[in-house]
């Protein structure tokens, strides 16, 4: 897998090749929508460690329907998600050790709380920017699916495997394999642990 030098020199090397690009998106933002141009929120880390995850925000501001989220994004945003340029900022979190490039993709913390066993093992390595579960369907498949693409992964991990995984991801943003549907929602139901022990939680 990627070590940790490769990861910052990596991050850093896509920061500067694509800051025109990050400031184009965060004038698109600005203009469309105003402030704030970024989305923050807690997320878990590697052994369930809390970190802040930054996001170019992609959902219009003030109040909103939790169960609906897909009703608010903006017109920029949309194409931001289509292309995975609201994860952009995340390189940001790669320089600083909270993520890796390549890795299972960081979740909300209540869904960590639900963790059992089973799903525990995607907390033994650094959440990542891409994953093998994000070049086999992203948010098309069940979560189910998911976590074992990701506990797989953790098991099988390698130099060779993440670097397939890193050249293998902009096909898949270009395909648009996996993304939100029109409306801009999560295609996949909410997460909910299989596991017995997080059931008796």
């Amino acid at each position: 897998m990627p070590t940790r030098l490769f990861d910052i020199a990596a991050a850093t090397l896509l920061g500067s090749v694509l800051l025109p690009l990050g400031l184009a998106i965060a004038v698109a933002i600005r203009v469309e929508d105003g402030r704030p141009v970024f989305f923050s929120q807690q997320r878990g880390g590697k052994d369930g460690e809390a970190f802040r995850l930054w996001k170019f925000r992609s959902l219009q501001t003030g109040p909103k329907d939790p169960e609906r989220p897909g009703d608010y994004v903006t017109r920029v945003g949309r194409f931001l998600r289509r292309w995975g340029l609201d994860e952009l900022p995340q390189l940001w979190n790669v320089i600083r050790g909270d993520m890796s490039l390549v890795g299972p993709r960081p979740a909300p913390l209540d869904q960590i709380d639900a963790y059992g066993d089973r799903e525990r093992l995607r907390l033994q390595v650094r959440p990542g920017l891409t994953g093998w579960a994000q070049i086999h369907g992203r948010n098309a498949i069940p979560w189910s699916e998911r976590i074992e693409h990701d506990r797989w992964y953790v098991e099988n991990r390698s130099l060779v495997l993440d670097l397939r995984i890193l050249l293998r991801t902009p096909l898949v943003l270009w395909r648009g394999q996996g993304v939100y549907g029109r409306d801009g929602r999560n295609a996949a139901p909410k997460f909910a642990s299989r596991s017995s022990d997080a059931r008796s939680r």
